[in-house]
């Protein structure tokens, strides 16, 4: 990257990495305890309010089932003030061309779809990329995002589980401090010299941040 004038910038994500469990329970067991009753209580709460969650894969959905996801996808961005910029077709390609490398989590109440998480995959790691719902269901965006997901990565032999970026809330349902590198080129000189001087400066706070989060761990200590 230097040869190419690249500078490197720190960042920190939350990842969930399996090991070798054999289920969700198995998961849990790895645990400490007042970590391991807060999700069981979550997913509970989610069974409670009788929500029926599926996981399909892009290949697996009709139109029907693609335009709702596309409308969650577009008010979502709405809400936030952003202009979406994926369309309708583009949604359905994925799961035409990409359909076993794209995993959707889909929650239904009363037989209506009101949530959906979209993931993507290769031959060792989930991607966790997009959710959007239409009301709050309490603990909900807990089981679709993380722990669908979680389930998922057993199931199918999967290394790890990247939900997607921030978010220190994950690291109590199994999701460790993880270091990332991102790499830049700044075609002004001037404003390169003040960049990178910041990105150095960043870089000590960010290793000392990622130590600090990692002391947040909910996993027993053998």
């Amino acid at each position: 990257y230097k040869q190419n004038n690249l500078r490197l910038r720190l960042g920190c994500q939350y990842h969930w990495h399996n090991r070798n469990y054999e289920c969700f329970d198995h998961f849990l067991e790895g645990l400490v305890s007042r970590k391991r009753k807060k999700i069981r209580r979550e997913r509970r709460f989610v069974r409670d309010q009788k929500i029926h969650i599926r996981r399909l894969h892009g290949s697996e959905l009709d139109d029907m089932l693609w335009q709702q996801v596309h409308n969650f996808y577009v008010n979502t961005f709405y809400r936030k003030n952003s202009l979406p910029t994926l369309s309708l077709g583009f949604f359905k390609e994925l799961g035409t061309m990409m359909g076993s490398q794209v995993m959707l989590v889909l929650a239904f109440y009363d037989k209506k779809l009101i949530a959906c998480a979209i993931n993507f995959l290769d031959d060792s790691t989930l991607y966790g990329r997009f959710w959007g719902c239409l009301n709050k269901f309490h603990g909900l965006h807990f089981e679709a995002c993380y722990y669908q997901g979680i389930e998922y990565a057993i199931e199918h032999r999967l290394s790890s589980f990247e939900p997607g970026a921030q978010g220190e809330h994950k690291i109590s349902r199994g999701f460790l401090p993880t270091k990332t590198w991102s790499a830049h080129w700044i075609s002004d000189s001037r404003l390169r010299v003040a960049i990178e001087d910041f990105c150095r400066r960043e870089e000590r706070l960010m290793q000392h941040e990622c130590k600090e989060l990692m002391s947040l761990s909910p996993y027993r200590v053998n």
